[in-house]
């Protein structure tokens, strides 16, 4: 009877348990990617890698999350073609409240197929600028004010807003965004979100669709590690920074083999600067001329080039930051370019300046820096004999011509080396000399 009733209350539990899986298993899945900080090639993959899931796993929606202050025009075009390109229908949602849609941020927003806002939030101030800040030419404002417009036109949206989100800076609250119809609603929460739009038709690249969104489990996609790490190094003046360090570390390498932490931390900066080359447009020819214009600096220290090089390598360097970087909002900051520069300059003018004066200075060293050197002799030269110069005793000999002996404590001068053996002559007619009866009188004892 006991093993009865545990039987049926097994039964119940599981009968109870398979409606709840089904329910989850029913449930709408939406992927939810984040588009949080600066908007960048990492950001970029991060959006199409967790498209491509999405598209995968049949979700019923993409919800890109969007609290950016804007990024590279470049990164935000390939966000924009993912979004047109996808099957799945996408939202796009500015929130948190106090979150933004700035810049880059305009316009992922606009480009949208249902563009929502929280409360608290703003879009706009998307005129193109630098990543230095400055203000970008005519012609790049024309090219951004056409494709906003182009956008928001597709969208049905205030495009003269759009455009004047490119033009003249413009910002708007979210409740004025949806008064002026530039995004479609405002919803405090993803769930209200969500509910809000269920069973709305929407375009995307597979046909029209329509939304099954409500009660929807999320499915959050984040930045992988190594797409965090792109994050961190996508920045124009890091690359810059990056290579020349490494260009600079293997050359002191290869003018000093042995020391190797130089070498290492060259090529580890190196290869960090082609990782972040490859998240930014880079100039071949730019990345040349910085490559010269360390040759120029070394051919300046080793050929004596009295300095012409070195202003030569300037030349190229500043030019190779100049060029470095192709596109019209990427740049090396001048601030930063001027002062590696001057900093370069100065050192290798000094470092050639010290070069050509050690080759214009006499020898004082080796077999040439002997001849003419003083000398004490140690044991008398009759001829032959030893002698202390530089510190050293050598054998020694007299020279033809001088005296054919010389004594103890004699000071003599170096005229000539012969291998191992040293010609030695007088210091002087009179000076150390021991008077010429000594002489005798040493040679008889």
């Amino acid at each position: 009877m006991r093993v009865a009733v545990l039987l049926w209350a097994a039964c119940m539990l599981l009968g109870a348990g398979r409606p709840a899986a089904s329910a989850t298993t029913n449930r709408p899945v939406v992927y939810e990617i984040a588009i949080d900080g600066g908007i960048d090639p990492a950001v970029a993959r991060a959006v199409d890698r967790g498209f491509g899931d999405a598209r995968d796993a049949h979700a019923a929606a993409v919800l890109v999350r969007i609290d950016t202050p804007g990024g590279l025009l470049s990164s935000m075009r390939s966000i924009i073609k993912t979004i047109q390109a996808s099957p799945v229908p996408v939202v796009c949602w500015v929130g948190p409240p106090g979150s933004r849609a700035a810049s880059a941020g305009t316009f992922v927003l606009i480009g949208c197929p249902v563009a929502a806002m929280a409360p608290s939030t703003n879009v706009g101030a998307a005129h193109p600028i630098t990543s230095t800040g400055e203000t970008v030419g005519e012609k790049i404002t024309n090219d951004a004010v056409a494709e906003i417009r182009s956008l928001a036109e597709t969208r049905g949206r205030n495009a003269d807003w759009a455009e004047r989100a490119v033009r003249r800076s413009a910002s708007i609250s979210a409740q004025h965004a949806v008064d002026i119809h530039v995004v479609d609603l405002i919803a405090p929460s993803v769930p209200v979100l969500l509910d809000t739009i269920d069973g709305r038709v929407v375009d995307t690249a597979a046909g029209v669709r329509t939304l099954h969104v409500a009660n929807a489990q999320l499915h959050e996609v984040g930045l992988t590690a190594g797409e965090q790490f792109l994050h961190w190094l996508s920045d124009a003046d890091l690359g810059f920074l990056l290579f020349v360090v490494g260009i600079a570390g293997l050359i002191f390498e290869v003018l000093h083999p042995g020391l190797n932490v130089p070498g290492l931390l060259g090529l580890i900066s190196l290869v960090l600067s082609l990782v972040v080359f490859d998240t930014l447009p880079v100039n071949v020819a730019g990345i040349l001329m910085l490559v010269g214009a360390f040759g120029c600096f070394v051919v300046d220290v080793k050929a004596a080039g009295h300095g012409l090089p070195t202003l030569a390598g300037i030349t190229l360097f500043v030019l190779g930051g100049l060029f470095l970087y192709t596109g019209s909002t990427e740049r090396v900051t001048r601030p930063l370019l001027i002062a590696i520069a001057a900093a370069l300059g100065l050192f290798f003018l000094g470092v050639a300046a010290a070069a050509l004066t050690a080759r214009r200075a006499p020898v004082v060293s080796g077999v040439e820096g002997m001849i003419g050197a003083p000398g004490l002799v140690t044991q008398a030269l009759d001829p032959l004999g030893y002698v202390k110069v530089q510190g050293h005793i050598w054998r020694a000999t007299v020279a033809e011509g001088t005296l054919p002996w010389v004594a103890v404590d004699a000071r003599v001068r170096v005229r000539e080396v012969r291998g191992l053996t040293l010609v030695v002559e007088p210091a002087g007619a009179d000076e150390g000399q021991p008077e010429p009866g000594s002489m005798k009188r040493e040679m008889t004892t």
